[in-house]
């Protein structure tokens, strides 16, 4: 201690910097994503209400998916230190949200300004029937101040419960082929979702948010995990070893006829590797590399559960739990509230912790923003443009939904042929 006293009061002034380097770094980061770039930023929410009857609702949504992926613009230098474009995924992000007020639900996507004739292009492209316009921002109709004396609400994030290299049940499994049944069907588990949002009384809402963010490997290196675990599963051989020079000697002088550093004859296998995987094996291999063959997305997913006080039903809380049940796999991956985010605490000052965890989550819902903080993979999901399709799209034949879906009962059409056009021969 007597040695260390004098360094430091020399050399506290080179010391001091490399100390506070990080947290000066976390603080000006912080300052600059949220202080000045977001509060800059434009953002507009849009409605979408769908056509009557849509034909392919998961392969459009899925195209929609991989089109909207185009946002990605990982931020240079400039953009990342002195403009504050966040790095948390590739450039900007967008949201798709549903939204339930006492039974009247509705779809809504929430986007960059500047992108809004894009996206309205994209959606009308698979969806041509589709109603889109720009509204208010939903969550402005309950207080900002929520817990309060009139309101109080239930809130979640979600997670995968495996490495995010093992992908959910998606629609391929939900879509009957014909040659099956000889007529073509479609089981739609999003269905069921409606079905429960549409029972909400007077006084209850429920809002569920799917924020996603285009990625790459150099943001985040999802798809070389992804063939790493194929090539686990598969249990290629890997690289050999280099031979040391201690082991080579000892070799010599033990083993008669022994050459050092002579390279090992491989055993032809008559059977490929893959020939050798169980049916189980085989199953979650394909899944693997099929995921990783597909646009990738960094995705926060949360519900908010809204109520007047003395209006709410305890079980409303599990309805998202319910429907991403469906695509649970056991053998592959499935999804499940994130303790961490849940509003509810039982232990250490319950009461605080639990208000403090509902304004947390409130101000990330109306904010648009990842579960964690920007740089943290904490609470997110990587999830392809095939499982997003799966999870939120437009329903199949909204012509059959409950009375409180909104969707367009009529087709669009040109003018008949036998009115006149004003033009002359």
């Amino acid at each position: 201690m007597s040695v260390i006293i004098p360094i430091l009061k020399s050399w506290w002034w080179l010391i001091l910097p490399v100390v506070l380097y990080f947290p000066a770094r976390f603080l000006y980061f912080w300052w600059l994503n949220w202080d000045v770039w977001y509060e800059e930023k434009k953002w507009t929410i849009l409605e979408i209400i769908p056509p009557a009857e849509i034909l392919k609702p998961f392969r459009a949504m899925e195209d929609i998916f991989n089109r909207l992926w185009a946002f990605y613009d990982f931020p240079d230098w400039r953009k990342k230190w002195c403009e504050g474009e966040p790095t948390f995924g590739g450039g900007l992000w967008f949201s798709f949200e549903l939204l339930s007020f006492e039974g009247e639900v509705h779809f809504y996507l929430r986007i960059p300004k500047d992108s809004e004739k894009m996206v309205e292009s994209i959606i009308h492209t698979h969806y041509p029937e589709t109603e889109i316009f720009e509204t208010n921002d939903y969550v402005q109709n309950v207080p900002a101040d929520i817990p309060n004396k009139e309101y109080d609400f239930w809130g979640e994030d979600y997670v995968l419960v495996k490495d995010y290299v093992y992908p959910i049940r998606t629609y391929k499994f939900f879509e009957i082929k014909p040659e099956e049944t000889k007529v073509e069907k479609k089981i739609d588990p999003f269905s069921s979702l409606m079905e429960s949002l549409v029972n909400l009384k007077e006084g209850e809402q429920f809002w569920f948010q799917i924020i996603a963010i285009p990625i790459l490997d150099e943001v985040l290196p999802w798809t070389k995990r992804g063939r790493a675990k194929a090539d686990e599963i598969v249990k290629r051989l890997g690289k050999a070893k280099d031979k040391s020079i201690a082991g080579e000697t000892a070799r010599t002088v033990l083993l008669k006829d022994y050459v050092p550093f002579e390279p090992e004859k491989k055993k032809e296998e008559i059977i490929p590797s893959e020939m050798k995987l169980t049916p189980g094996e085989k199953q979650i291999l394909e899944a693997v590399e099929d995921k990783i063959s597909k646009r990738g997305f960094k995705v926060s997913m949360r519900s908010l559960y809204i109520f007047k006080r003395g209006s709410q039903f305890p079980n409303r809380k599990t309805i998202t739990r319910a429907y991403l049940s469906h695509f649970g796999v056991e053998n592959l991956n499935s999804m499940k509230h994130w303790g961490e985010t849940k509003t509810e605490v039982k232990y250490f000052f319950p009461k605080i912790r639990t208000f403090w965890r509902k304004r947390d989550i409130f101000e990330r819902y109306i904010e648009r923003v990842p579960a964690k903080s920007p740089n943290s993979i904490g609470g997110t999901l990587i999830l392809n443009s095939e499982e997003l399709a799966t999870i939120f799209h437009l329903p199949a034949e909204a012509g059959n939904l409950p009375s409180g879906v909104s969707r367009v009962s009529f087709k669009k059409g040109g003018p008949p042929p036998s009115i006149p056009t004003g033009k002359r021969e």
